[in-house]
């Protein structure tokens, strides 16, 4: 009877195992490489990397910290991503076919990469770094701001104080595309219609302006996907 039951067991885990390898679930954050031949996604806190035609992915990061949220560069050699190798999560860079990561930023609330600039010196990220106890937006992370940091390391500078996400750059950088965040939506809610709805805005640094694309009273796609739709060409 124990043999019996072994064996029952024995099959079960190795059926769940090769299910489980076939079939992962919860792969996210996928991001396509800038000529469209790659995708890294995030699995279970770690970065893989897969041919866009299909393939066998290929593990990038190793760490037992949770690694997400994975760009490109714009000349597809290096990858900026989240860590909370260091207790909040910071940005790292590293290169695109694998290796060691260098750690970018040091501060105590969590940054979130979006995009490299179009000369590919620096990445742009988003945090909650500049508000003091008098400011209007402290202290809730609802609120972020826009910084770029240079991808050898350094000093981080301020883009923006107002709250904008999922940057995009066109290719010679003089227009950027993002989403606004006017308060605490849920970006998981689906259907959510309401005041504090997200919006995909336009910035033309050439007049230093910002335009509203869209009017929709409701959730709407990020920039990114917009872009890839070509919906809206930057």
């Amino acid at each position: 009877m124990i043999k019996k039951f072994s064996f029952v067991l024995f099959t079960f885990l190795i059926c769940h195992f090769s299910w489980s390898q076939d079939d992962p679930k919860w792969v996210r954050y996928p991001a396509i490489s800038p000529d469209g031949s790659q995708i890294v996604f995030t699995y279970k806190g770690d970065l893989y990397l897969v041919p866009s035609a299909g393939g066998e992915a290929k593990q990038l990061t190793f760490h037992e910290a949770h690694d997400y949220k994975a760009v490109w560069s714009k000349d597809g050699k290096q990858l900026a991503f989240a860590s909370d190798r260091y207790g909040n999560f910071d940005i790292f860079i590293m290169s695109a076919s694998g290796g060691p990561a260098s750690r970018l930023t040091f501060h105590s609330n969590d940054e979130i990469p979006f995009d490299f600039t179009a000369d590919g010196s620096k990445v742009i990220f988003g945090a909650q770094r500049m508000d003091i106890v008098s400011h209007r937006q402290y202290p809730t992370g609802s609120q972020p701001e826009l910084y770029q940091v240079p991808v050898t390391g350094g000093r981080v500078d301020q883009i923006w104080t107002i709250p904008a996400e999922y940057v995009q750059n066109n290719a010679d950088g003089s227009k950027m595309i993002y989403h606004d965040k006017k308060g605490g939506e849920n970006e998981w809610r689906k259907h959510h219609e309401s005041g504090i709805a997200r919006d995909i805005w336009m910035y033309d640094a050439n007049t230093d302006t910002h335009q509203m694309l869209t009017t929709f009273y409701g959730k709407i796609e990020t920039p990114y996907s917009l872009r890839m739709k070509k919906k809206f060409i930057i």
